[in-house]
C-alpha cells in the first residue's frame, strides 16, 4: 500500500497545495514553520480521521477560512482507493471512502496502517497514563475492530456509571439496581479488553526489546511493564468492594480506564534515569514495534512517518535507525528534516528511489 497523491484546501497553514508522491521515500524539507509537519499531520488525518498534533477539528482550518479538505488517493492491493476527509466549522466533521461517507468513523481505523515518530511522541514518556492507554488502544484497533467498538462501548457505560453516581450524591439517594446493570456491562466490556491488553503486551514486549537493542547496540537494558487494577482482583469485584469510594468521589475509581504501561530502564523510570537520546531510542523502538505488530496482525505495509527525526538523536543512532528502514521490507515512509542536504545524504544511503519536496 502506498499514498499516491495528497491535495490539501485550507489545512491548517496550506490554502491550496497539491503533491505526487514516491511509491518508496518522500522527504519534506525546509525552514520551521513552513509546514512540512502539517503535510505528515494530514497524510496522518486520512488514515485516523483526525490529527496526530491537535485533535481539535475547527483548529486545523486554515485562519480566516470556513472549511478544510484533505484528498488522498491510494494504490492499496493494486486498486485505487480515495479517501476525503473535510470539515466546516460550526458541522460535523465527514470522512468519505470512494465517495461514500462512512457512519461510524471507527469503521475506518485499520484501512489505511500509519505509524507516526514524531518528537511529540515524548508525551508517552511525561504525560499521564491517558497517553499510554491511547498507545496501546491505537495499537491494537488499527488491526482489531471488535477491540475498538468494546472499547467505546465501555467508555460510554463508564460515563452512564460517573453521571449516576453525581446523581446520587446531588439527590442524596441511591438505587443500587440500576448501579448494578452499569456494573455488570462494565466488568463484562473491562474483562475483554483487559484480557486483549494483556494478550497484545505478551506477543509486543519481545518485539520491543528486539527493536531497542538494534538501536542502542544492546547496551541497556529496558522493559514494558503493564499495570491494571484487573492483575489483583476481576473488575467485579472491585467494583463492588469500592463502592463507598466511587459513591464519596462520585467516580468510578477502578476498571481498564486506569490502568497504565511503565517504561522502564535498568529497572527504573526512563523519564527520571533516561538521558535524552536513551528516550528517543526507547520512543522509537516503541514505534518501530508498533509497526511490526500491525504490519504482522493486518498483513498490510504501514506508512511510516518520521517527523523531524534527527531531533535529539546523535548521527549515530539516526543511521542504525534509516539502516533498519534499508535492510528490512517497510514500505512507503514520509521524512521531514530542516536540514535539505543533511537528509538527503542519509537517504541516498536507502538505496531507494526517493523525492525530496522543498516547502
Amino acid at each position: 500500500m502506498f499514498l499516491q497523491s495528497l491535495t490539501l484546501l485550507n489545512y491548517k497553514n496550506f490554502e491550496s497545495e497539491a503533491f505526487t508522491f514516491d511509491p518508496k521515500i518522500n522527504c519534506f524539507v525546509g525552514f520551521n514553520g513552513v509546514g512540512k509537519t502539517n503535510v505528515l499531520d494530514a497524510i496522518y488525518h486520512l488514515s485516523f480521521g483526525k490529527s496526530y498534533f491537535n485533535p481539535i477539528t475547527s483548529q486545523n482550518i486554515k485562519h480566516g477560512e470556513e472549511f478544510f479538505v484533505i484528498d488522498g488517493i491510494y494504490d492499496k492491493s493494486e486498486r485505487e482507493e480515495k479517501v476525503v476527509v473535510s470539515a466546516k466549522r460550526g458541522q460535523k466533521k465527514i470522512i468519505k471512502r470512494n465517495g461514500k461517507p462512512y457512519e461510524k468513523f471507527s469503521e475506518h481505523i485499520g484501512f489505511l496502517p500509519l505509524v507516526i515518530i514524531s518528537p511529540a511522541d515524548r508525551d508517552l514518556i511525561i504525560e499521564g497514563s491517558e497517553t499510554r492507554r491511547k498507545f496501546i488502544d491505537g495499537v491494537i484497533s488499527q488491526g482489531d475492530a471488535t477491540y475498538l467498538q468494546t472499547l467505546i462501548s465501555y467508555n460510554k457505560v463508564l460515563l452512564q456509571r460517573n453521571s449516576l453516581l453525581k446523581y446520587f450524591a446531588q439527590n442524596n439517594t441511591f438505587t443500587k439496581d440500576t448501579l448494578e446493570i452499569y456494573n455488570e456491562q462494565l466488568s463484562a466490556y473491562g474483562t475483554i479488553i483487559f484480557n486483549k491488553r494483556t494478550a497484545f503486551l505478551k506477543e509486543f514486549l519481545p518485539i520491543f526489546l528486539q527493536r531497542y537493542q538494534s538501536i542502542s547496540d544492546g547496551n541497556e537494558a529496558v522493559n514494558l511493564v503493564y499495570s491494571s487494577q484487573l492483575l489483583e482482583k476481576e473488575l467485579s469485584i472491585l467494583l463492588k468492594e469500592n463502592l463507598a469510594k466511587d459513591k464519596a468521589t462520585q467516580y468510578s475509581n477502578f476498571g481498564i480506564h486506569k490502568d497504565d504501561l511503565h517504561f522502564e530502564i535498568e529497572g527504573h523510570p526512563i523519564k527520571k534515569f533516561g538521558s535524552q537520546g536513551q528516550q528517543k531510542s526507547y520512543l522509537i523502538a516503541l514505534k518501530l514495534a508498533q509497526f511490526d505488530f500491525i504490519k504482522a496482525q493486518s498483513n498490510v505495509t504501514p506508512i511510516l512517518l518520521l517527523d523531524d527525526i534527527f531531533d535529539k538523536l546523535d548521527e549515530n543512532r539516526v543511521m542504525q535507525l534509516i539502516a533498519l528502514v534499508d535492510n528490512e521490507n517497510f514500505g512507503q515512509l514520509f521524512i521531514s528534516d530542516t536540514h535539505a542536504d543533511r537528509t538527503e545524504e542519509v537517504v541516498k544511503k536507502v538505496h531507494q528511489t526517493y523525492k525530496m519536496f522543498q516547502l
